[in-house]
């Protein structure tokens, strides 16, 4: 299943690469999201969801597969798993950022998702509509970011010392995601108890 998505940032194409790359800035900008982990290039973390009283948390990871920096084109891959057993997903990320003007970057992405046990029943109409409107809120999460750090936005991105080993990243704890909101149809709700899995991939990977 191919997922397309595509938004600007009001920020020069270098600056956004940076910035979009840089995982542990943008996570707080995940709904439901929390980053726990570091390995090498391999991201691990959790997504908090909630429907209505119940609330569950899902683990995920990504690692990059391809870092074009000339071209500004990322490769990722994801994989999450429900651990009450209703399936699993996995996701390759494709993201190229293409500069629009001197000042705003368009980012465009592509995910393949793959799922299999009972999230596999609903169709893609439906993950897109609830990627759409993930996508929507990490967007303006994203840019209120940008807009309270301009400085470090356009700051040159500092290489990292090499490290060994699994890194763990403290983090202030994060609300879950509200499912009946980003659930913006009936048909939606009613697929809520299965396509949990899903949107925690959704959140963790493709709009990362």
């Amino acid at each position: 299943m191919d997922l397309v998505h595509e938004f600007t940032v009001p920020v020069p194409v270098d600056d956004a690469w940076r910035i979009l790359t840089d995982v542990e800035r943008i996570a707080p900008c995940l709904p439901g999201a929390q980053l726990q982990e570091i390995e090498g290039d391999t991201y691990r973390g959790i997504v908090k969801v909630k429907v209505g009283p119940i609330q569950a948390q899902f683990k995920g990871q990504a690692s990059f597969v391809e870092q074009d920096h000339v071209a500004h084109r990322v490769v990722l891959k994801g994989e999450g798993r429900d651990t009450t057993g209703k399936g699993n997903a996995a996701a390759l990320i494709t993201a190229e950022l293409t500069s629009l003007t001197a000042s705003s970057t368009s980012v465009k992405v592509l995910t393949d998702l793959s799922i299999t046990g009972k999230v596999a029943q609903f169709g893609r109409g439906a993950m897109a509509d609830i990627s759409d409107k993930l996508l929507a809120q990490f967007v303006v999460n994203l840019n209120a970011l940008i807009a309270e750090q301009p400085a470090t936005a356009a700051a040159p991105a500092a290489t990292p010392e090499p490290t060994e080993g699994v890194r763990t990243i403290e983090s202030a704890e994060v609300a879950p995601l509200d499912l009946l909101s980003a659930a913006g149809s009936p048909i939606l709700k009613r697929a809520i108890p299965v396509v949990v899995v899903v949107v925690a991939v959704l959140v963790w990977l493709a709009v990362r």
